[in-house]
């Protein structure tokens, strides 16, 4: 396949089978396998300051940028878990080594990676619900599929925060099923709780926050408030998937582009830059945006070739699109934050 094809550029790298990962795997594989993650050994952290791994990677273009680690990202992976072929069972296996090679080389390198400027990255592995589980019709399979990945979210997180924390700032992150896992992990441990106030903030992409999910948490009204939540769901302006039909704008949202909750317009030209397929090249001004019936609607990307690209749904560019305008508000946001909290 010619790396010019629309871009099925990120929706490849997060979601699709690729042999290049059946070649990647050959170093995940383990002789010992646990069947359930300890955390206290770093090959159950798809991303961990001690080890060298894809999030660490910069695109090219910014390598001359300003660097520091004064915060920690705690960063949740999307489903990865997709292929029918490799299906076993409701939750992946936490040692599959096809299943470890395609989450670190594709939404850890593309996604988590987006963060590394000024923050140290925890990305844990946990055993994450199968994709059809989202659309099972039996809701004791879903809740079970996802109460097991939740828990090792949940593990890791309590591990993180007794070993390695030690009073840090923290942001959350996440994407997808990980946004899924973000939002009962704010809960449970940000929401009216003393650590509410090191969160610096919480990016929960690609899944909706319900308007009466949190009752004090809030959504961040701008680019430099603090100890809140942003959020998105992008797709091509006009189209509503039919599953979303019933949310009559239920969800709240936030414009990565200008960071306002209302359905204020960015161009193009206020979208600072896309990672797509090749990493170390940033295209600029490839969306525009802007917030209608609880989505995030943006016109067809531009980037070459991308007159071929037709669907409508950029779930997997949720965070892509938006690379270089995420990246700097993750400096505003934690600026803000020392200002509040000096």
């Amino acid at each position: 396949m010619k790396t010019y094809v629309p871009f099925i550029i990120t929706a490849l790298l997060l979601s699709a089978c690729s042999d290049k990962y059946d070649l990647y795997k050959k170093k995940y594989f383990r002789s010992d396998s646990r069947n359930l993650p300890e955390y206290s050994d770093l090959y159950y952290w798809a991303s961990h300051p001690w080890k060298k791994d894809p999030a660490d990677s910069i695109p090219k273009p910014l390598l001359n940028e300003r660097r520091d680690s004064v915060v920690d990202v705690f960063f949740l992976h999307p489903t990865m878990y997709t292929s029918k072929r490799k299906f076993k069972d409701w939750n992946v296996g936490i040692d599959d080594a096809y299943h470890n090679a395609k989450t670190d080389y594709s939404t850890i390198l593309y996604q988590a990676s987006v963060f590394n400027q000024h923050a140290r990255i925890f990305a844990p592995r946990f055993r994450e619900a199968h994709i059809k589980t989202f659309f099972s019709k039996d809701s004791i399979i879903r809740s079970r599929a996802f109460v097991v990945a939740y828990e090792d979210v949940k593990k890791a997180f309590e591990h993180y925060l007794k070993n390695w924390n030690n009073g840090r700032p923290i942001i959350i992150a996440a994407h997808s099923q990980g946004a899924l896992h973000a939002e009962r992990l704010l809960k449970d441990y940000f929401e009216d709780k003393p650590l509410g106030q090191k969160l610096v903030a919480a990016y929960v992409v690609g899944w909706p926050v319900p308007t009466k999910y949190f009752i004090s948490l809030k959504m961040c009204a701008d680019s430099s408030e603090t100890n809140c939540v942003c959020s998105w769901r992008t797709f091509r302006k006009g189209f509503v998937p039919k599953y979303l039909k019933h949310e009559k704008e239920n969800s709240f949202v936030t414009n990565p582009l200008n960071w306002k909750a209302d359905d204020s317009y960015a161009a193009r030209s206020a979208n600072k830059g896309s990672v797509l397929l090749k990493f170390n090249k940033v295209y600029k001004h490839t969306t525009d945006a802007q917030i209608s019936n609880g989505l995030l609607w943006v016109r067809r990307p531009k980037f070459p070739w991308s007159f071929m690209y037709f669907t409508r749904n950029y779930h997997p560019g949720d965070i892509n699109l938006f690379y270089i305008n995420i990246r700097e508000n993750v400096e505003q946001r934690i600026n803000a934050y020392f200002k509040k909290y000096p």
